[in-house]
């Protein structure tokens, strides 16, 4: 990457302040600098804790004491020409600091004020410390991933943080930005993780009172419970996923595989489940992951091998839409979406003083 590659995409123009954080602020940050737009991150003296190469790229970094007059007043002038800020703080601590929506508003009326938190801006657990397993919990998220028997079992941190948060916050300015073109006006983007998993999860809700899905871990269709959408281990240890939800696909994958004739007339009592799933199990185990491969990969059978972060960097497909560059030994995501006039771009950070 060259630092001084001219910044491109459909964002190209918009100004960002991002105030340090963890998690989802960061990452959206990332999403908006990939896409064109100019951000400046301000840092603390030693950094957040959480050095990230990949999630911090492409910002202008700037150092201060926001706790000092001197510092806030250079926040300040900079959030004067800024579209957007970004601060992922407890709430009420921008306000003590001098940087809250109303203080920053009274300089720059059109900025958008991204706020992201677990819990939001008010409720009874607003000002309580939490993680994004805490939060998948709050949701009913988290009750419904897990073995059939054990606790729950968190997803990683790919729901909350960055599905029910960096992703929301930026559809959230990217909202708000849209009606200030009308307004003239910006606003406060409260985007709680909380709220959007909830959101996530009206696909359930809307199913729930359908019966067409449950929630229970040894029901549910989507779960890993069922044996035609869950993972199988082969002969070398290594896994496969198999998702034939539709008749026609798992006709196909049966077919393939040659799978017992008890198994042809579908997966469809969750009554039977275990069973059908150990047979599976002892069918997928007479062969190597990539002698499946081999078999199913491209096929309607819905398939495709569990590879680790390094392996999927170099599976044919990924590297055929050029998904993974390694710069510097880390592994970057190409900037998503895609577009066909104003494509996105990797770029570096950099120390600055301010706007371009």
């Amino acid at each position: 990457m060259n630092k001084s590659q001219p910044r491109q995409g459909p964002l190209l123009g918009l100004r960002v302040l991002e105030f340090a954080s963890i998690g989802p602020g960061p990452h959206c940050a990332m999403l908006l600098a990939d896409l064109g737009a100019e951000v400046i991150r301000i840092e603390r003296e030693g950094g957040n804790g959480w050095p990230n190469p990949v999630a911090d790229r492409g910002r202008k970094r700037l150092t201060l004491d926001i706790r000092t007059q001197a510092g806030r007043e250079r926040c300040l002038a900079l959030a004067e020409e800024a579209d957007v800020l970004i601060e992922g703080f407890r709430p009420g601590v921008m306000e003590r600091l001098g940087l809250g929506p109303e203080q920053v508003h009274a300089r720059n009326p059109r900025l958008v004020y991204g706020r992201m938190t677990g819990w939001g801006q008010t409720g009874p657990l607003a000002q309580s410390a939490g993680h994004d397993i805490n939060y998948l919990a709050i949701t009913g998220a988290l009750a419904a991933i897990g073995g059939r028997d054990g606790p729950a079992i968190p997803p990683l941190n790919l729901v909350g943080d960055f599905g029910g948060g960096s992703l929301y916050l930026a559809f959230g300015i990217m909202a708000a930005l849209w009606e200030r073109e009308r307004s003239g006006l910006g606003q406060v983007v409260d985007a709680a993780i909380v709220d959007g998993v909830s959101s996530m999860m009206t696909f359930f809700a809307g199913l729930l009172p359908t019966g067409a899905i449950s929630l229970e871990r040894d029901r549910n269709l989507l779960s890993g419970a069922a044996p035609h959408y869950r993972c199988y281990t082969c002969a070398d240890g290594r896994d496969i996923a198999v998702g034939p939800l539709e008749p026609q696909f798992f006709a196909e994958l049966m077919q393939r595989i040659e799978a017992p004739e008890a198994l042809l007339n579908g997966c469809t009592d969750p009554e039977l489940w275990p069973e059908q799933s150990e047979q599976l199990a002892e069918l997928f185990a007479t062969r190597t992951q990539a002698q499946w491969c081999a078999l199913l990969e491209g096929t309607d059978a819905c398939f495709a091998p569990v590879l680790t972060l390094e392996e999927a960097a170099q599976h044919p497909h990924m590297q055929a839409r050029g998904v993974y560059r390694d710069i510097d030994g880390a592994l970057h995501a190409a900037p998503a979406p895609r577009f066909s006039r104003t494509p996105g771009a990797i770029r570096t950070s950099q120390n600055a003083d301010g706007w371009s």
